[in-house]
């Protein structure tokens, strides 16, 4: 199989592609975005094959993790929405003025603001593109209000809509994210921060595909995050560095193997079709595809609580973390290394076997020197 965007097997036409991934979904279900959050997510899990064919094919992973009898508690709640859609909607008032003020644009009222308005993911997308190529040879500042990019991830397009992304005089462009989190003193919570980088690291990846094609036109590697300042609602910024960010999931979104390749995989009868398949159904065709559980996944995917379960039933040692999987080598199960310990399987000369043994003998030590101490 395929391990790169670029290369591959001869694929097969983009409308048969299409119609073998409303077939996975459901003829009846309207596919579900592809945001910047699950490219983050998936940049950040790029072996896994089962999350990168659900999301290609726009399966509604909440409802099918339902569905399964394993309910996601992933994603945001309905007061933490609307605490940052009115938020937002603060930073971007009167044409964006508070939001042009924390960029150092002395007179914010100049500012374009092109409308977007198109029909359908693609057609805003080509709005925005020839916003951004008008505004880039305008000389003046520019805000595009929720703008539509596309990048193609394993195969099928997705859509991604930033916050915010402004156009300097200079032809410079600069993703916005506003984020309804605190920033006190100056700093927010670094998880959050983190996550909001990676976020918009594919925003700037995705805007490099548009600045290759328009003349005098470049991306910034840094972003602008606006936050409620303190315990107020008053916006203030921050610039975030995100090459690392943009690095690695440059990389990783490379590294994922295309969808119609694993579609092509899957046995006969797979189906995803929450409404026409019993819960039986649902297990043997997500079973069908491959997937790589580490505990990350409970704050990324729907599908977690359902893949961490089948990865204990398993003993799958991914289920410990992903650094504990590096340290064990070729053992791969808990029953594996509890054997390996006891010293009744496994290579001694293997450095994860002997470190494994020397754990064990330590322990079985401290435990003899505290039985003799009572």
């Amino acid at each position: 199989m395929s391990e790169s965007l670029g290369s591959g097997p001869v694929r097969r036409p983009q409308t048969t592609l299409r119609h073998r991934l409303a077939e996975l979904r459901g003829p009846a279900s309207a596919p579900h975005p592809l945001d910047a959050r699950a490219l983050a997510a998936l940049a950040a899990n790029p072996g896994c094959r089962r999350r990168a064919l659900l999301d290609g094919a726009g399966v509604d992973k909440a409802a099918l993790a339902s569905a399964l009898g394993a309910p996601s508690g992933f994603g945001q709640s309905q007061f933490a929405f609307m605490r940052g859609n009115a938020f937002e909607a603060k930073v971007k008032a009167d044409g964006g003025a508070e939001l042009m003020r924390l960029l150092g644009v002395a007179e914010p009222e100049d500012v374009r603001v092109p409308d977007l308005t198109a029909a359908g993911p693609q057609g805003r997308a080509a709005r925005t593109a020839l916003a951004l190529r008008e505004a880039t040879g305008a000389g003046a500042w520019s805000l595009l209000d929720h703008p539509m990019l596309a990048l193609e991830v394993a195969g099928p397009p997705a859509y991604l809509e930033p916050d915010a992304v402004v156009v300097h005089p200079d032809g410079r462009w600069t993703v916005v994210e506003i984020k309804s989190f605190p920033m006190i003193d100056g700093s927010a919570d670094a998880a959050k921060v983190g996550a909001a980088a990676r976020q918009a690291a594919v925003y700037v990846l995705a805007l490099e595909r548009v600045a290759a094609v328009t003349e005098g036109a470049s991306v910034a590697h840094s972003v602008l995050l606006v936050c409620p300042k303190d315990f107020s609602n008053q916006p203030t910024g921050s610039v975030v560095d995100v090459r690392k960010q943009l690095s690695v999931t440059r990389r990783q979104l490379a590294r994922l193997t295309r969808v119609e390749d694993i579609a092509a995989a899957l046995p006969e009868g797979v189906s995803f079709d929450v409404e026409a398949c019993s819960p039986e159904q649902l297990t043997a065709s997500v079973e069908a595809v491959p997937h790589a559980y580490a505990p990350e996944c409970l704050a990324a995917c729907e599908l977690a609580f359902h893949c961490r379960d089948r990865a204990r039933e398993a003993g799958a040692v991914e289920a410990l973390g992903r650094s504990v999987r590096g340290e064990l080598g070729g053992l791969t199960t808990v029953g594996a290394v509890l054997a390996a310990a006891r010293g009744e399987a496994g290579d001694p000369d293997d450095p994860a076997v002997a470190a494994l043994r020397r754990a064990a003998a330590l322990r079985a030590e401290s435990l003899q020197e505290a039985a003799a101490c009572r």
